[in-house]
């Protein structure tokens, strides 16, 4: 009999993150949905528990390390040890260099490069243990450089140094890391991005399937897929890869 795997999804209360948790969910895993507020968790735990799966939602601050430890306690009692996770959870504060604050720059390194130490140091020593784990980060086509996201773009090449690292330390225990690199897809963050600028949603996303070889801007399905890829277990010999999932070559 097979033992159910659990994994992890940060920022899964909605978008790309909530995405990758439905379809592990459908891949046969247990999924802590973790969010920063568990109740802004519950429309993608219904959604999994609706179809069969099992998940529950897990309120925590991955930016700070007791956080994180409090919420995989709760994971562990409830759903079992963790040997998969995938480090979704961000934000942006984007703004040009000489508007940028210093709040604005630390914000965004805490949530996305801290909250992927935090997670995945406090998770490694289960996949340790099982002599098996899955760690998949999420980075940006904007980690090789974007107009306005100085932080982000930094965090995110942060991200593809971090998972390749992971790779290297954890590989002779049976753990893979990876990265993947969205292009534009469509979300609550592109879409505030689209108001930031003034600019309607469908005319932003309209302008930039222009630009990408499909012809069409992502979806958080998209990057679900290749999630479901990296963690399945036929990609135990692919580890510290950096996948761009941006509809085509990047420039």
């Amino acid at each position: 009999m097979t033992t159910q795997k659990t994994a992890i999804v940060t920022g899964s209360a909605r978008g790309i993150g909530a995405a990758v948790a439905k379809r592990l969910a459908s891949d046969g895993l247990a999924v802590a949905v973790l969010d920063l507020d568990a109740d802004a968790c519950a429309d993608t735990v219904k959604a999994i528990t609706d179809a069969g799966g099992k998940a529950i939602a897990v309120g925590a601050d991955v930016s700070k390390e007791e956080s994180v430890a409090a919420a995989i306690e709760k994971i562990v009692a409830e759903l079992g040890e963790p040997t998969v996770v995938v480090n979704n959870a961000g934000i942006i504060r984007d703004n040009m260099l000489f508007k940028m604050t210093v709040d604005d720059w630390d914000s965004v390194m805490a949530v996305h490069l801290r909250g992927a130490f935090n997670v995945t140091k406090a998770a490694q020593k289960y996949m340790v243990d099982a002599g098996w784990g899955r760690i998949v980060n999420l980075s940006s086509t904007s980690a090789l450089g974007n107009r306005g996201q100085a932080n982000y773009s930094a965090a995110k090449a942060g991200m593809q140094g971090f998972t390749k690292t992971l790779a290297i330390e954890l590989g002779r225990f049976g753990v893979t890391a990876n990265a993947i690199a969205p292009g534009f897809i469509e979300t609550e963050m592109t879409a505030a991005t689209a108001e930031r600028i003034g600019v309607p949603f469908e005319d932003f996303k309209k302008a930039a399937a222009s630009q990408i070889p499909v012809n069409r801007t992502g979806v958080p399905e998209d990057i679900a897929h290749t999630a479901s890829f990296f963690i399945s277990e036929g990609a135990g010999f692919v580890s510290g890869q950096v996948v761009y999932v941006a509809g085509g070559p990047k420039d």
